[in-house]
């Protein structure tokens, strides 16, 4: 276990990243606590998905970003290296073609900063967990 010097809370992994103290209260607020270099990236993501699905509801959900409208239907976090996206399982498995070349996992998929980000990608996947609404 690992315990984060500046909060006290533990954690099972080494460094796990978290927020120390209160939880952002909106995405743009989430935006702005995340690393300069993130930003423009988390920023990128939450136009495209805000403009993909316009009538669904931005909230804070697990400290992360999200988009929903009778439940969550897709959320964005930033890390380190990338930017995770959260469609679901279903997504991930209805893209797998398209997603190849990005690190996925059930129901998430990692998008590296050192790449450009395939906005119009990420649209259609939002339209997609909206469908499926």
């Amino acid at each position: 276990m690992w315990k984060c010097p500046k909060c006290g809370r533990t954690f099972k992994n080494t460094n796990q990243e978290h927020y120390c103290g209160e939880a952002p209260k909106t995405i743009e607020e989430y935006i702005e606590r995340q690393p300069e270099q993130a930003q423009s990236y988390l920023r990128q993501v939450n136009q495209t998905i805000k403009s993909a699905i316009p009538d669904a509801m931005e909230k804070i959900s697990w400290s992360m970003p999200t988009y929903r409208k009778k439940y969550n239907l897709i959320q964005f976090a930033a890390f380190k290296k990338h930017i995770g996206l959260y469609p679901g399982p279903e997504a991930v498995e209805a893209f797998a073609d398209r997603l190849k070349e990005y690190k996925t996992s059930k129901g998430a998929i990692q998008f590296p900063y050192d790449k450009p980000l395939p906005l119009e990608l990420i649209g259609e996947i939002a339209i997609w967990c909206d469908k499926g609404e």
